[in-house]
């Protein structure tokens, strides 16, 4: 059980000026116009500990909702009880998804996929079914009937398989193909923080910063976050970026669950 990657040279040595540069973004974008709805996914959850407890702290302090996308495998009693605690009492700021099962390639080569196409049908079926029974009988009522993909892919087979088995909505990259089917709403993600593949800290802001500018410019935009790879650095941010759309006028923050709740 691992959570891949290392912290991203973005974040190893951060440009000072970040900061000004999100307050431009937003004041570019303005305060008037069409409302601009946000959610912010964490993925690969499933153990509880201190930079978990650092991002749950940070969402409660600026009051924002956040979806939690737990690994099924990952999961036991205790650590759900302990996930809890952590999270505090006020449990309308979580959305807890499932993603996926192990999050484990199964793709012999290229892109890394738990439910590609190099796996057969019933196979990808049973772990769905595995990983949402296993969350359903620890989380209860607080699991929201949403996949989540590790790597934000999966195939046909999976997309049909989720839609048979009671699944309501999805969340991919933007653009994901192949295209849910009708019934299954696709809420993507537009913005990834951490999981950041450019090879300097200039590069990565430039491309940050156009991200968020193209999500926000849009009516939905969703923001990854994958807490395991966060330094003091990608928390400060993070804490400035939450600071800074609870004051925008065109933000409307939620989580996964809230949309799902509105059809």
């Amino acid at each position: 059980m691992t959570s891949e990657g290392k912290t991203s040279p973005l974040w190893l040595n951060p440009p000072a000026a970040m900061g000004e540069e999100l307050r431009r973004c937003l004041d570019l974008l303005g305060s008037h116009g069409s409302e601009c709805t946000i959610f912010f996914r964490a993925d690969d959850l499933g153990v509880p500990g201190y930079q978990f407890a650092r991002l749950v702290d940070l969402f409660r302090r600026h009051r924002v909702p956040l979806t939690l996308a737990l690994v099924p495998a990952w999961l036991t009693a205790s650590r759900w009880v302990r996930l809890l605690e952590i999270s505090g009492t006020n449990r309308s700021f979580w959305g807890w998804a499932q993603h996926g099962w192990r999050h484990r390639n199964h793709a012999p080569e290229g892109k890394k996929e738990e439910f590609g196409p190099a796996r057969p049908c019933g196979a990808k079926r049973r772990d769905l079914l595995l990983g949402f029974e296993r969350l359903s009988s620890l989380v209860g009522e607080e699991l929201l009937p949403i996949f989540v993909p590790p790597w934000n892919r999966c195939d046909e087979d999976t997309l049909t398989a989720l839609r048979d088995l009671g699944f309501k909505a999805l969340s991919r990259s933007l653009g994901a193909r192949p295209v849910a089917p009708p019934g299954l709403p696709d809420y993507p993600v537009t913005v990834d923080l951490h999981t950041r593949k450019e090879e300097n800290g200039k590069a990565g802001r430039l491309a940050l910063l156009k991200e968020l500018s193209e999500g926000l410019s849009r009516p939905l935009c969703g923001i990854m976050i994958h807490h395991q790879r966060m330094n003091e650095a990608a928390f400060a941010f993070l804490d400035l970026l939450l600071q800074s759309l609870t004051r925008w006028r065109r933000a409307r923050l939620v989580h996964l669950g809230n949309l799902l709740g509105e059809g």
